[in-house]
């Protein structure tokens, strides 16, 4: 395993952080969450939360940005769990602050699924405030908020508080006895990875009438890179974080390229619609790594692991020797969706039994591979691990947002575009 200075990377842990109360077993006590996030993804993982089997799990706060999302989500939730659901007008907050009210209602656990560029700031309020966390992946969208990652969560060690994050893949079977397999030397020594997200494109949500420039953006938070990251981090980091346990670490280096061929248009930002990075880990093993949005294209989401005495496909739990012959295959279930279901049962197993599972270090290491691959990408240069997670390129200042007439850190152009990387002039370090 690499060793690093990264929980101290760029600072100290982050002041004002308090020393909460250690975690305790629930057993059959009620396990009360509080959701920080409305969206997609949030009702999901509330709606798995509440799904968790052996004890009671109720929803008791919810907390978004915006009105009509915090509605939807509360009526698909209810309608899933009715019986569930104990979260009244008093406990259903709107705006910036909604976070903090929501930390402060009465919840053990907390979900955070905000768009990730918020996560940093929401992880540490949620550490401060003694929470157990789940929180999505990616867990930042540059290194700053990597940093600021790893130091709330030196604290969150130290308390006791559970920590899961949403790179579910750990928690599936096939990946696990796969990368189990990998580990005890079936293929051999690494020698180089394949991973890749190649699909025809995601959402992107219009302009609302009277919307300010700040409210635009954070409804269509996937295209603007301070909120999202661009799609290899929020997408793409799954591959990532897979190669990078196999290869129980994580990347020195990386160089790559990318541009926005497709997305051209006002509505799509500032991100590319694709990238190609060249990772090389500890020992010179490469990982090549395919992020695309493109319609009508190849499309391939999975990962590939390729050593000395054979290779594995990861994403179908099947090893081969060089003769393409299969010698071992996952006898686990195939399920779609097991893993988003799975890491929430195991999280509250884990309270119930007064464990303290800890995920938000891999977290971070991966989330910050996957930014090193946009910064490569960005900047058209080697990028070095030691530099990059070092940095001091913020892409905004969170903290400082407290209503929608305050300006996002990019603006358009008269013409309606926004600042897009160009790689050879972008500064990424």
């Amino acid at each position: 395993m690499q060793s690093s200075s990264l929980l101290l990377a760029g600072g100290a842990v982050a002041g004002g952080l308090s020393v909460a109360r250690a975690a305790h077993s629930f057993g059959s006590d009620t396990i009360r969450v509080g959701l920080i996030g409305c969206g997609g993804r949030g009702t999901g993982a509330v709606t798995q939360a509440l799904s968790t089997v052996d004890g009671e799990v109720r929803l008791t706060a919810m907390g978004d940005l915006f009105e009509d999302r915090m509605q939807t989500a509360f009526r698909t939730i209810k309608s899933k769990h009715p019986d569930r659901v104990d979260v009244t007008r008093d406990t259903r907050f709107v705006g910036f602050d909604a976070y903090q009210k929501v930390l402060q209602a009465d919840v053990d656990v907390v979900i955070l699924a905000t768009p990730p560029g918020f996560r940093p700031l929401h992880f540490e309020a949620a550490v401060d405030a003694g929470k157990h966390v789940f929180m999505e992946k990616p867990v930042a969208t540059d290194a700053p908020g990597v940093r600021r990652v790893l130091a709330a969560n030196a604290i969150a060690k130290h308390n006791g508080l559970a920590v899961s994050v949403g790179l579910q893949r750990h928690h599936e079977a096939r990946y696990r006895q796969c990368v189990a397999q990998l580990h005890a030397g079936m293929i051999g020594d690494v020698i180089m990875s394949r991973a890749y997200w190649n699909g025809s494109g995601i959402w992107v949500r219009p302009r609302q009438q009277n919307d300010t420039e700040l409210q635009y953006q954070c409804r269509n938070w996937y295209y603007f890179n301070w909120l999202c990251g661009d799609h290899i981090t929020e997408q793409h980091v799954h591959n990532l974080d897979v190669i990078n346990w196999v290869m129980d670490g994580f990347p020195v280096d990386a160089q790559g390229q990318g541009g926005r061929q497709v997305r051209t248009g006002e509505d799509t930002g500032q991100i590319f619609d694709h990238h190609f990075v060249e990772y090389t880990y500890d020992g010179g093993a490469k990982l090549i790594s395919q992020c695309r949005h493109m319609k009508g294209c190849w499309n391939s989401v999975g990962e590939y692991v390729h050593g000395t005495r054979g290779y594995a496909i990861v994403n179908k739990a099947e090893i081969y020797d060089h003769q393409d012959n299969l010698i071992w295959k996952s006898d686990a279930a195939v399920e779609q969706g097991k893993g988003w279901q799975q890491q929430h049962h195991d999280l509250f197993a884990a309270l119930r039994r007064g464990e303290s599972p800890n995920e938000a270090d891999y977290g971070a290491h991966s989330t910050m591979t996957a930014i090193m691959g946009r910064m490569a990408t960005y900047g058209g240069k080697v990028v070095r691990w030691d530099d990059a997670i070092h940095s001091d390129i913020a892409l905004a200042d969170f903290d400082s947002l407290r209503s929608w007439d305050d300006v996002p850190p990019v603006l358009p152009a008269d013409d309606g575009s926004y600042p897009v990387a160009v790689p050879g002039k972008t500064i990424v370090v």
